[in-house]
């Protein structure tokens, strides 16, 4: 099993970070979590792309985590020579947030319906809404799903995948809570959106303070890691973006709460399991 940060920015743009996007190969299957800005960019060079992705997983419908669902639909559907539907999971709310992405190009896709004659029909969708248990299970791969808490958004989840003796936590922006703890325990790998508190309450902005609320703490991800007992922490969707140099410190701050390993990742970061 492998995981790959596709993209590990946040809302605001950075020309060095794709939004919020990761990859885990396993068992010859690539599941995405998340469509944040640039991701067939960045999974272009991931050795993957719309063609490739067995299931999208969205952990929230905030905009940074779904923007490029549009791109990802769109993208599967033109270079695919035969229908192809695009499997979606998500939390309730993820049909709507489909059809309205397939309204939303619908003169897109009229213009290509009427160029390419061995264009039938649409982009077609199999969507399915996940609150708690498991999401998918044949015997190889194994995705189960947990709410998390990410209010006032409202509902989110974080996924855990297992293969190959090995497990994956995706966990998507949520302040520590009962989902997340069963997610995590005993996982190889979590991987968090974090941000860094003593920077964000030094910004003068309301807006930027909110955010506090509802997204963990280095410190957070950290105890988070060490309750239940993983591997590696992987922090990701870094708030604000660590500025060069100070990798060292988002690292140490986290090193304070959990002894094992500890990586802040960068768009394309991989790890093989």
């Amino acid at each position: 099993m492998k995981v790959i940060t596709l993209g590990t920015g946040s809302p605001l743009p950075e020309a060095g970070r794709a939004g919020p996007a990761t990859l885990v190969r396993a068992a010859g299957r690539d599941l995405l979590f998340d469509c944040g800005r640039g991701v067939l960019m960045r999974s272009a060079a991931g050795a993957s792309g719309p063609l490739a992705f067995h299931t999208v997983f969205l952990t929230h419908l905030h905009s940074d985590h779904v923007t490029d669902l549009n791109d990802v639909l769109t993208a599967r559907w033109v270079m695919s020579p035969v229908p192809y539907p695009l499997r979606v999971v998500g939390p309730a709310g993820t049909r709507r947030l489909v059809d309205r992405t397939i309204e939303m190009l619908g003169d897109d896709i009229a213009y290509r319906l009427a160029h390419h004659a061995d264009l039938e029909q649409g982009p077609q969708c199999e969507v399915t809404e996940v609150s708690d248990g498991t999401v998918a299970d044949d015997g190889t791969v194994r995705v189960t799903a947990a709410p998390t808490d990410h209010r006032p958004v409202h509902p989110s989840v974080g996924y855990r995948v297992e293969a190959e003796g090995r497990s994956v936590v995706i966990a998507g922006d949520t302040v520590p809570c009962e989902g997340l703890d069963r997610l995590c325990a005993g996982a190889d790998v979590y991987v968090q959106t974090v941000l860094r508190r003593s920077l964000v309450e030094a910004i003068p902005s309301p807006r930027l303070q909110d955010i506090l609320e509802y997204h963990s703490s280095i410190q957070d991800a950290a105890a988070t890691a060490a309750r239940a007992g993983v591997g590696t922490l992987v922090m990701t969707h870094a708030i604000p973006s660590p500025w060069p140099g100070t990798e060292a410190e988002w690292t140490a701050e986290a090193a304070e709460f959990f002894d094992g390993e500890i990586v802040l990742a960068d768009d394309l970061w991989e790890c093989g399991l």
